[in-house]
């Protein structure tokens, strides 16, 4: 892909890693850093919103299944969910959780509890290769801007190919300077001392590597910064779509939702 010129200024912000992503980064640090964004969704009123999107777009497709791709602890999806299966008409809702990087503590609580509308599969699910088997609303809530150009387009041509509804939440519209971004490690690194203390399951591991040992900090205010940096804005998803044939039959939207704590986008492609 060729990018406008601020694309272009970002590419050195969108080459650099994230602890999270990488394959030796420790699960038990990885498990501890996805609670903390637990937190954060919590804190920034992300659930309420993804609420309503998901709402508007199981209305729209007819579904009854979502299939979250990128998990990790559950984010907001496990809010919305629970709130959605109580509304009428979404009763019979089901949702399965999926990551690269399962959570395991978590999958096996969730499927611990026999609720044949919510499960976590064990093994690892790569969102840039979803199985025909798993039908239904594929989401990805906050975690698309992972994704470099080449992968992101291809999860896009795969759902348009496949006829798969798909739901892409950020929680950042990627509208700050470079420069703020790098200014907000530290930043984050203060937040994560404070916000620790409100994630759950707390665990031992959780207390030790954040405050005597304070890798999670470290990752956390690292992550947090280039995720806001490399998170596509809605002229690079126009782009990211740009080359995908034009298909009658299938329909994309994009657009902001503004929060009273954040702005946030969101990209939905479903059959027509």
């Amino acid at each position: 892909l060729h990018y406008p010129l601020r694309r272009q200024r970002q590419m050195c912000i969108r080459d650099r890693f994230e602890f999270e992503d990488l394959p030796w980064f420790p699960n038990l640090i990885r498990k501890c850093m996805t609670r903390l964004i637990v937190v954060m969704h919590r804190l920034l009123g992300t659930r309420e919103r993804l609420t309503d999107l998901l709402r508007d777009v199981l209305k729209k497709t007819g579904e009854h299944r979502i299939v979250d791709l990128c998990s990790g602890s559950g984010g907001p999806m496990l809010y919305a969910f629970e709130k959605l299966r109580q509304e009428a008409g979404f009763e019979k809702l089901q949702l399965t959780l999926t990551d690269l990087y399962p959570n395991e503590t978590l999958a096996q609580e969730i499927n611990a509890k026999g609720d044949a509308q919510l499960s976590y599969l064990a093994k690892p699910v790569d969102a840039t290769a979803v199985g025909a088997e798993q039908k239904g609303l594929r989401t990805m809530v906050s975690s698309f801007h992972h994704m470099p150009p080449h992968l992101a387009k291809g999860i896009l041509k795969s759902a348009q190919e496949s006829q798969a509804p798909i739901c892409i939440f950020e929680i950042s519209d990627n509208s700050f300077p470079i420069w703020l971004n790098f200014i907000a490690i530290p930043i984050n690194f203060v937040m994560c001392l404070f916000v620790t203390p409100l994630a759950r399951p707390m665990t031992w591991q959780q207390i030790v590597f954040t405050y005597p040992i304070p890798i999670i900090p470290i990752a956390f205010a690292w992550d947090g910064a280039i995720s806001n940096a490399r998170t596509y804005t809605l002229k690079d998803m126009d782009e990211l779509l740009a080359d995908l044939k034009m298909d009658s039959t299938y329909k994309w939207e994009k657009g902001m939702i503004k929060a009273s704590k954040a702005k946030m986008l969101y990209l939905v492609g479903h059959p027509v």
